[in-house]
């Protein structure tokens, strides 16, 4: 199956797999350092401990989408969406274009 996949692939997509892999893994490994640093930035979530103390949320509680720790929340999340398809473009790289 290599050998009628190589037949169809215009040179030029072949040789550039190479490249187009390390540049993968650079975004993965970057993205993957700024979701370590946002992840220890946030503070713990005291989400879980209101419910057993039954003390109610505060306006600052409510509104933590716009706060510090809301938008490490979704940092953090963009950053495993991107980690995720690149490493899903990375495995089809790899599987496809093995045999340069």
């Amino acid at each position: 199956m290599s050998m009628l996949l190589e037949e169809q692939i215009p040179i030029w997509i072949s040789s550039s797999m190479p490249i187009i892999r390390i540049v993968l893994f650079c975004i993965i490994f970057a993205c993957a350092i700024v979701m370590i640093v946002t992840i220890l930035f946030q503070s713990e979530d005291a989400g879980s401990t209101s419910a057993i103390t039954g003390v109610r949320d505060s306006y600052y509680s409510q509104n933590k989408g716009s706060s510090r720790d809301g938008k490490l929340k979704l940092i953090t999340i963009i950053m495993a969406g991107i980690i995720f398809v690149c490493a899903v473009l990375y495995l089809v790289t790899i599987l496809l274009y093995s045999g340069s």
